[in-house]
């Protein structure tokens, strides 16, 4: 599943094989962008912001969401792509590499300088440059809302998404429905980034330090099987901001006892 990790990884896989060269072929597979063209413009940079991917070519920026079932893939021009060519929305191409970005959920072109119309209500990045542990725990701190609930916002801390928040929870003991405004925002976060930045040089994602298939997590997806620590069946159950946004959440009755 797509999280922050996998984005940070995705933009330096793309700024390796893009960033110095001119864009030889651009092509956008979404009716508000299908027009753009910027063939012969440099590749500036390519950098992840939470869950967004943007890609800076000249002036502009090619701005991208993986959601749950988007990806980026890298081809040596004139390479098979390994997925259909229906699943693509958006290819950018140099002399020396082809990207091709498939079953993403948003794609777009604006100008560079308008970036802070899709990414500046995001709160702090674990994995930015300008990480503020103390904003993010502020943010977070000052939500009402379930704990699961706020980790979600990515007005609060950008770059979690459910597998790390179940999992950040459990390693505090904090039950997924206690009040964000209850709980050590500072020390959960704290976890969270030492996971997220572990998690970026490792070939599978792992919050057990086991990187065995079927070992890699405390209590997600693990429903009814027992608790790693205590022996106690995992629950499972489901949270949201609203009905339309609830995401499955998992947790130990005793561990995270309320």
């Amino acid at each position: 599943m797509p999280e922050g990790d996998t984005v940070h990884r995705t933009a330096r896989r793309l700024a390796d094989a893009l960033v110095g060269h001119e864009v030889t072929r651009f092509d956008i597979r979404v009716p508000r962008s299908a027009t753009a063209d910027l063939r012969g413009e440099e590749v500036v940079a390519v950098v992840s912001r939470g869950k967004h991917l943007l890609e800076r070519i000249g002036a502009w920026t090619l701005h991208s969401h993986l959601k749950m079932e988007g990806r980026w893939d890298v081809y040596r021009p004139g390479q098979r792509w390994a997925a259909p060519t229906h699943a693509a929305r958006a290819v950018v191409g140099t002399a020396h590499a082809e990207t091709v970005g498939f079953h993403l959920a948003l794609v777009e072109v604006l100008p560079t300088a308008d970036e802070d119309r899709i990414v500046g209500h995001l709160g702090p990045d674990p994995l930015g440059p300008d990480w503020d542990a103390a904003e993010a725990a502020r943010r977070l701190g000052a939500d009402p809302r379930a704990a699961h609930v706020a980790l979600l916002d990515q007005r609060n801390v950008a770059g979690f998404g459910n597998e790390y928040a179940n999992e950040m929870l459990f390693v505090r003991g904090i039950p997924p429905t206690r009040p964000a405004a209850e709980i050590d925002a500072a020390a959960l976060l704290d976890v969270g980034v030492r996971m997220i930045r572990a998690n970026l040089s490792r070939p599978a994602r792992t919050f057990t330090g086991d990187s065995r298939p079927g070992r890699r997590t405390w209590v997600y997806r693990r429903e009814g099987k027992p608790c790693r620590r205590c022996g106690a069946t995992i629950l499972a159950g489901s949270l949201g901001a609203t009905a339309t946004s609830e995401r499955n959440v998992f947790w130990c009755p005793v561990c995270q006892s309320p």
